[in-house]
């Protein structure tokens, strides 16, 4: 089977499997049976993946309910750290030891160079992780083998995310409510609203024109301007942006038709300030799974500024390597921790001198400095090489690499474009909302009630619309045909 024909395969088995599990949920009342019912799509849907990932989930499944039977018996360091050790050694098992072993020269190592990496290890590991850390610290949490099995097999989050928790997920699965009208029409939205975005990012790295995308231009052997440098750093971002966030608004809008909540992704993060608040709004289910597992209990074992600031260091390390486990990874999660701590300590000059900040001109000052920063690290997390990222900082600091560009006109016009669009696009939604809420705090008047349906319910005339917007950037997708792969589905 092509790619382009496994991947529309694939899309029509979602598309069954939600209409079925939203039958189900609608109809049965039944805990136990909408609970299988939803396990077999979500195991079904994840077979075609493949056999052995299967039996790599479904084995990660049990042992780790067995361990957090274990631990909610007895809860002591030593069984959560068992618990974890196994985790982990499953998760580098297959995501680092391949690498590892194609740059050690033993032949007896090079069997495991072929280990392919299971769909969604990455975020289903975590969740087991957060759960197991979750009983340790008392939650009361006591899900039985078919709510934990669905949990980690949950068909809209298991292939990228977001990375669900269980207190928050099991009284859902508990529940016996139907998916409302509301949760379908949001649900319907976010959909739209993603493959939109996937489809924006798919045009950025292919671009306009046969072989003038981002993908080209980081491609590219060497030779790139100071400008250059700038649009594929700011352009990069944008892809990821538009790929995950895509993606995310897909899965949380599928979840959503069903009628279950699960965590935000993404909160306009290019409307940052600062990098503290950025990494607040960027992939947050694993920001803040970083945060409440790692960042936190390490910085409270010691008080010393220093510590805080190496705890700091040492999560967004964590944070590269868990994309992958390669040089630039580390160097992209050490630049993202230098910049925190830098900008910690501006914080604490801006304290002791009591200096106030504000007015639009420093906030606007601010947005972009954060930006350029931000946009500057993602040549650690796309560059081929190392020689590859070093030659695009010495472009960047070079007087003389900025007198020209080597990159084509299409692709300065589509990102800048698409960045303006976008930022007119968070504009119009901001209206919306603040016009939304003035008028529930006013007097209903059958004009205000005709608006505020109109924006409330605005699903039903902004999913057609991307819609319609989806199938145009397509047409302007060069190769438009070739099978679209998530970028992200690779960490």
């Amino acid at each position: 089977m092509s790619g382009e024909h496994e991947m529309l395969f694939r899309a029509l088995l979602y598309i069954v499997a939600l209409g079925l599990g939203l039958l189900v949920l609608a109809k049965v009342r039944s805990r136990g049976v909408r609970q299988a019912g939803l396990l077999i799509a979500s195991y079904a849907l994840y077979l075609t993946w493949g056999a052995w990932f299967l039996a790599v989930l479904l084995a990660s499944t049990v042992i780790n309910f067995l361990i957090g039977r274990w631990l909610k018996r007895q809860p002591t360091p030593l069984v959560l750290w068992a618990g974890l050790a196994f985790n982990l050694l499953l998760l580098a098992t297959f995501k680092y030891v391949p690498g590892i072993t194609i740059s050690i020269p033993v032949a007896s190592l090079q069997k495991f160079s072929h280990l392919a990496l299971p769909l969604g290890i990455s975020f289903w590991t975590f969740q087991a992780m957060s759960y197991l850390f979750d009983l340790y610290r008392g939650e009361e949490i006591d899900p039985s083998l078919l709510e934990f099995a669905l949990y980690m097999a949950f068909f809209p989050v298991v292939i990228s995310g977001p990375i669900c928790r269980m207190p928050d997920m099991l009284p859902q699965f508990r529940s016996q409510m139907p998916p409302s009208r509301d949760d379908i029409g949001r649900g319907l939205c976010r959909i739209a609203t993603g493959l939109l975005m996937m489809q924006i990012a798919q045009l950025l790295g292919k671009g306009m024109l046969t072989g003038q995308g981002i993908n080209a231009g980081f491609d590219q052997a060497a030779g790139w301007s100071g400008p250059d440098v700038w649009l594929l750093a700011l352009g990069y971002g944008l892809q990821v942006f538009f790929d995950f966030a895509g993606y995310s608004h897909l899965a949380i809008g599928v979840a959503r038709v069903l009628g279950f909540v699960v965590p935000e992704n993404f909160a306009r993060p290019f409307a940052s300030t600062t990098p503290s608040i950025f990494w607040t709004r960027w992939h947050m289910s694993l920001s803040f799974w970083i945060r409440d597992y790692v960042f936190l209990p390490l910085a409270m074992l010691r008080r010393e500024e220093w510590w805080r600031k190496l705890c700091l260091l040492l999560a967004m390390v964590l944070f590269g390597i868990w994309h992958k486990g390669t040089l630039l990874f580390v160097l992209f999660g050490c630049y993202h921790g230098v910049l925190l701590i830098l900008h910690r300590q501006a914080q604490q000059v801006e304290q002791r001198f009591n200096w106030a900040l504000a007015g639009k001109a420093w906030t606007f000052f601010s947005w972009l400095l954060t930006m350029a920063f931000i946009s500057l690290g993602w040549i650690f997390f796309r560059a081929n090489s190392l020689a590859q990222a070093g030659a695009m900082f010495s472009a960047l600091i070079s007087p003389a690499a900025y007198s020209s560009h080597v990159l084509h006109q299409s692709l300065y016009l589509l990102i800048l474009g698409l960045a303006v669009s976008y930022a007119v696009v968070l504009v119009v939604i901001n209206g919306l909302d603040r016009h939304s809420e003035r008028l529930e705090a006013a007097a209903v008047t059958s004009r205000s009630e005709l608006m505020a349906t109109v924006i409330r319910d605005r699903w039903v005339w902004v999913a057609p619309m991307w819609a319609a917007a989806c199938v145009l950037v397509m047409t302007l997708m060069p190769q438009a045909r070739a099978a679209n792969v998530f970028m992200y589905r690779s960490f």
